[in-house]
């Protein structure tokens, strides 16, 4: 399966860039930080940009800046891809912070509700197109239904909260049979709501965040890649370094990891050793993780979040590098691969 023949009958380049940091994730930027990073899509891309957001991301701000944003840079609607994961609606901040993530987002002026069914799916869509202005968004899904499903009370409301998600599905594949958007997918952190919700929804694409890394890629989720590769379901990686633990970070998979913590403790040790092999070949984490999370033959691209521009152009030469075998041996000698994993 080349990208042209994939069922979203798009071409991914290998890198699309998730915006999350366009809606103050962590840190605010200014508003000319933000838009050097969208001018950054364009200067280091080889053809069409293709960018991932959502309506969580700041309540809605990373969407209202992207429209205001290429809107200002002149960028034309056709010279975009626009993914917009769906399911929580912007709406008045009545505390003193969001009540969605606390402490994940800084300086906000709206917060935003989950709406996960026909109606709320739809008018979850509606808001995203009006504060992205011109760049309708071509790629729909529903946002982190493996979170919606966790938050049932019990099985009754896991069996309604099921259906939930079937219906908001029904109305964006109605969308996509009024022409109103491109392809329909699913992004998750938990990669097994993917491959549940696959046996009865037809994706044309799916996104796994945390699920497929350097540290993390069980048989089970290969296997399951190569079945959505059969079915010419379009796959994008992201989350690549495991929210950011991989290179140094103190976020693993979104949750702040203690030292001391005997249950923590294995992923430091870990991440010293990933550290060592890295350096003895001088390759960076993150450029390892980069490769890592692309290697598989089923994979269309990664989404990454960079926050600085550069960092943009550096990740287009690690594509174009050869690290040399004796580098992944290496990693499989120390058990910090997978030692059956074929790709690399």
């Amino acid at each position: 399966m080349t990208n042209e023949q994939n069922k979203t009958g798009l071409h991914f380049p290998p890198i699309i860039y998730g915006t999350s940091y366009l809606g103050n994730l962590y840190k605010e930027l200014s508003h000319d930080e933000k838009r050097t990073l969208m001018q950054e899509w364009f200067k280091v891309a080889n053809g069409t940009v293709v960018i991932d957001s959502a309506g969580k991301y700041g309540a809605g701000l990373a969407l209202e800046t992207i429209g205001k944003g290429l809107a200002q840079l002149a960028v034309k609607p056709e010279t975009i891809v626009v993914s917009n994961k769906l399911g929580w609606y912007r709406v008045p901040l009545e505390t003193q912070e969001p009540t969605f993530e606390p402490g994940a987002w800084v300086n906000l002026e709206y917060d935003a509700v989950q709406r996960i069914n026909y109606q709320g799916i739809l008018d979850c869509w509606q808001q995203g197109c009006e504060l992205l202005g011109n760049y309708k968004p071509q790629l729909v899904s529903v946002h982190d239904p493996d979170e919606y499903l966790f938050s049932a009370k019990n099985e009754n409301d896991y069996i309604a909260r099921i259906d939930d998600i079937k219906q908001a599905y029904k109305a964006l594949f109605e969308l996509k049979e009024k022409g109103e958007v491109k392809a329909v997918g699913i992004g998750s952190k938990d990669w097994k709501v993917i491959q549940l919700l696959y046996n009865t929804i037809p994706f044309d694409w799916v996104m796994f965040a945390n699920s497929f890394t350097v540290y993390n890629h069980p048989k089970e989720i290969v296997d399951f890649m190569a079945e959505l590769y059969d079915n010419d379901v379009a796959i994008i990686n992201s989350a690549i370094f495991n929210a950011g633990f991989l290179t140094g970070g103190a976020y693993f998979d979104y949750r702040v990891l203690e030292e001391n913590n005997p249950a923590d403790k294995p992923k430091f040790q870990w991440r010293e050793r990933f550290f060592k092999v890295c350096k003895k070949f001088n390759i960076a984490p993150g450029d390892a993780c980069l490769k890592f999370a692309l290697s598989a033959p089923y994979i269309n691209a990664v989404a990454l979040n960079p926050s600085k521009p550069k960092r943009m152009k550096h990740n287009n030469e690690v594509l174009k590098m050869e690290f040399p075998k004796t580098f992944w041996n290496e990693l499989r000698a120390e058990k910090l691969i997978d030692s059956g994993y074929k790709f690399l």
